[in-house]
């Protein structure tokens, strides 16, 4: 239960931190994508081992947490330094993850190498076997996950997210809330139509002053 506690704190806390940094409360929650698909590896590598999920692995749970958002926060920064150069948001999420895969997988590689040293310790591996498999399956997950959600949340945002060649073979995954609202459709057309119709047209010859209109004297 203390570990459960402490697990709610530290997500409180990333959430914090990354609102902070990004000044968005959309990001946060799609950066800690991350930290549930760390269990696709945790649980099942308990079960390749033959051993329990004990305190120690909600500890490396815990740690993975931390670890996994970096890898979030690696691909979301690059995406916005290269929408700041004036890319379309879909180049920006590809080019993230060929950018940034190589140091997100050194840093799984490393957690896994550090991980092996206590793999076979009695009391600590469950710690070894949460860092490597979690490492593991969240990192490849992570890089596929997290880009396309990201696109998916922030494309009703931009005006053309997508490239033209995404344009020509997909156009549904290109819509945006921002088209639709400046496309005008039939039925705005017909209502302005009918209220040209409806309203009056001014009179080009303007009446006459009266005091302007008065008879001239007859000249004696």
């Amino acid at each position: 239960r203390d570990l459960g506690g402490a697990f709610g704190a530290v997500l409180i806390l990333i959430y914090i931190l990354i609102t902070g940094w990004f000044g968005s409360f959309r990001t946060p929650l799609v950066m800690m994508i991350a930290i549930p698909l760390a269990l696709v590896g945790v649980l099942p590598g308990h079960w390749m081992f033959g051993a329990f999920f004990t305190a120690t692995s909600m500890i490396g749970f815990i740690a993975l947490a931390g670890i996994m958002v970096r890898n979030s926060v690696l691909l979301i920064d690059f995406v916005d330094l290269s929408l700041e150069h004036g890319k379309t948001l879909g180049d920006a999420v590809l080019e993230a993850g060929a950018v940034r895969f190589r140091p997100i997988l050194l840093t799984a590689g490393t957690v896994v190498v550090g991980a092996i040293v206590i793999l076979f310790d009695p009391i600590f591996q469950g710690l070894a076997i949460a860092l490597m498999m979690g490492a593991i399956a969240s990192t490849v997950l992570t890089l596929i996950v997290v880009p396309v959600v990201h696109f998916m949340v922030e494309k009703r945002h931009h005006e053309h997210p997508c490239p033209e060649e995404w344009e020509a073979m997909a156009p549904e995954v290109c819509e945006t809330d921002l088209e639709e609202e400046a496309a005008p459709t039939a039925l705005d057309e017909t209502a302005v139509d009918q209220a040209e119709e409806l309203t009056p047209a001014a009179p080009d010859d303007q009446p006459e002053d009266p005091a302007e209109s008065t008879d001239e004297e007859p000249t004696q």
